[in-house]
């Protein structure tokens, strides 16, 4: 059948026109509907060539995605384990390394809640209609995001949506969502932008051969601001905030009145100062997490605080060299309290980060360019670490050759450093505030053929060794408690792209090969070692019922080891079908969303059951409300 499905994609190949948006000029003032492209951090003129992959507004709407987890399962190297329907708690594996080694930022800074027991970020509880676009950076890049970007890292843009619209989308009164989204400018070039939505989810039970239902309600608001104090100063703003009620099981099925509340806002101001060959950026950002579960008649409350100070400078010396420097400061609280059948384990506690990074970069010729980076995270408890990357481009005729070694680090977490429980026996969790960071080496090779203007091929290879894991030890003093372990994590892998871009139509095929182990060879849980796959979107011509797009994604999960019971055991890959028909009459937009097509059973993890086949309707009606 997926022989079939390659061969028809294949034939669809034809020449007629299609149009994308552009990137974002410096001096929107008109408010032309555009694709923002930030900086990244710790970059400059001829070191920007950095990895990443954007997801536009418009092809999150043609996605048909309604969380950002239906967003990222389509997308290579990217491997998420969600326990139970939509609203519950999802990992993400990027690159075949742990959960907690992707870092998540919101406009370029990081939002990992640091209440959570290993600082890792739920995704379960980001919904999309609110986000302008997403940006995926696959493999080490603490240099330039900071700690906990060891495998990659994901960033939440919310900046201004310049049409304005009403759209709903669901198929029944108990699974659906609805958003709103309106921007004006006022007097003196100020651009507002308000976006809020709607969304509720009952699907099934999160555990697997469960009866009752684990439903989900989330909203979230979004309010931006851009002003353009003269031709080289602008200011940005940014309110978001997002609210999560779910439904969840604990350790058995049909545990009823099991409830989790999830909050969390972020206020971030931001200056950007450009002219000539200078490029200068002051942010400013606060979030705020607030997490609270019943169940079992006990209590648990989680809260965190993160506030940063990120000053950055890059620098366009001359045609053939660049560099940038900056320096950003970072505090976290947080407060942990677990009133359940862990004995009322605890946290309450701070820690503080400052950072200093610059890079170079030196243009040899066209087709040759040398990237340097640094960075040194000063951590108030585990002291100075240093990260580098050195990058190499080399382009001939029409392959480029882009080599690559980098390091990083993850911080252990308040909980890690400081959590601990009231048990007399031996399974009590105890502290361990001299716990090192986990550090990372990662060699990169990608290969990029442009076969001509249509055709492009990409292999890339990797290789990230983590040493001093931090992983839970029952013999940690006498307790149970996180420490360094002397094992180190290996990660391999290839992957291959393959991109098809015609005037109606974009084609992307690809496939990794993967392997994730300790090195005493056992294999890490739900990480497979073979995934492939397609993305396809086709503006397709129909004189009968006019134009409409095909969005198709297919992804193959390889098999994974996995707890079955209390055993590590191999189980069944899974095959998965998205197809998503969206038609545009004047300024409405009707999209038809089928998940799931071929109604795949299945787990993942093991124990949890998935979303079955589900068929929705949308509706976006756009609006001029100036």
């Amino acid at each position: 059948m997926i022989i079939r499905i390659f061969l028809i994609l294949i034939t669809l190949i034809s020449f007629s026109k299609s149009e994308d948006l552009k990137s974002c000029e410096w001096n929107n003032k008109n408010g032309n509907p555009c694709i923002t492209v930030r900086k990244t951090t710790n970059t400059s003129e001829y070191n920007s060539n950095i990895k990443k992959i954007i997801i536009s507004k418009k092809e999150i709407e043609e996605s048909g995605a309604t969380d950002v987890v239906d967003l990222l399962s389509s997308i290579p190297g990217l491997d998420l384990k969600q326990n139970g329907q939509r609203g519950q708690l999802t990992s993400l594996f990027m690159r075949g390394t742990n959960s907690n080694h992707t870092l998540v930022m919101l406009n370029g800074i990081a939002i990992n809640d640091q209440s959570t027991t290993q600082g890792l970020h739920n995704f379960g509880q980001d919904f999309v209609y609110t986000l302008q676009q997403v940006e995926i950076y696959k493999g080490a890049n603490g240099v330039h995001f900071g700690p906990s970007a060891i495998g990659g890292a994901i960033n939440f843009i919310t900046d201004i949506n310049y049409e304005n619209s009403i759209s709903t989308n669901g198929f029944d009164d108990n699974n659906y969502s609805t958003n709103f989204n309106y921007s004006k400018i006022i007097e003196n070039d100020w651009h507002l932008n308000l976006k809020a939505s709607l969304t509720e989810s009952n699907l099934g039970s999160s555990r697997f051969k469960g009866t009752e239902n684990d439903g989900t309600y989330n909203n979230q608001f979004n309010f931006n601001a851009i002003k353009w104090i003269n031709d080289n100063l602008k200011f940005k703003s940014t309110i978001y905030s997002r609210h999560t009620k779910a439904d969840y099981d604990g350790s058995v099925s049909d545990e009823i009145d099991y409830k989790a509340d999830d909050k969390m806002q972020a206020v971030q101001a931001e200056f950007n100062y450009k002219k000539e060959n200078l490029e200068n950026s002051l942010i400013f950002h606060h979030n705020y997490y607030d997490r609270f579960y019943t169940g079992g008649g006990y209590e648990d409350t989680y809260e965190s605080n993160s506030y940063v100070i990120k000053a950055e400078r890059a620098v366009k010396k001359n045609n053939k060299t660049s560099y940038g420097i900056g320096s950003e400061f970072k505090y976290n609280d947080a407060y942990f309290l677990d009133n359940g059948g862990w004995s009322s384990p605890t946290v309450k506690g701070n820690n503080s980060n400052f950072a200093i990074f610059a890079n170079s970069g030196y243009k040899f010729s066209d087709d040759l360019i040398l990237s340097l980076y640094a960075r040194g995270d000063d951590h108030k408890t585990t002291g100075l670490y240093p990260t580098y990357k050195v990058d190499i481009i080399k382009n001939y005729k029409k392959i480029d050759f882009n080599l690559s070694t980098s390091t990083g680090l993850r911080n252990p977490s308040l909980y890690e450093l400081y959590g601990k429980n009231g048990r007399s026996d031996s399974y009590k969790h105890v502290p361990n505030p001299n716990a090192n960071p986990e550090r990372s080496q990662t060699n990169e090779l990608k290969i990029s053929y442009k076969i001509n203007k249509n055709f492009s091929i990409e292999n890339t290879a990797y290789r990230t060794s983590i040493k001093d894991a931090l992983l839970y030890d029952n013999n940690l003093f006498g307790g149970t408690g996180y420490t360094n372990n002397y094992k180190d994590l290996k990660q391999d892998g290839i992957e291959s792209i393959i991109n098809y871009k015609g005037k109606t139509q974009k084609i992307t095929l690809f496939s990794t090969i993967s392997s994730s182990k300790q090195t005493n060879g056992a294999h890490q849980l739900n990480r497979p070692n073979l995934t492939y796959g397609l993305n396809y979107l086709k503006e397709i011509e129909n004189s009968l019922v006019g134009n409409f797009n095909l969005n198709l994604n297919y992804k193959h999960y390889g098999k994974v080891f996995d707890y079955v019971g209390y055993n590590i055991e191999k189980v069944d890959s899974t095959d998965l079908i998205n197809l998503s028909l969206s038609k545009k009459i004047f300024n409405n937009l009707f999209t038809l969303n089928i998940n799931n097509l071929m109604n795949e059973n299945y787990q993942r993890p093991e124990g949890y059951s998935q979303n079955n086949r589900q068929i929705s309707l949308s509706y976006r009606k756009a609006f001029n409300w100036n």
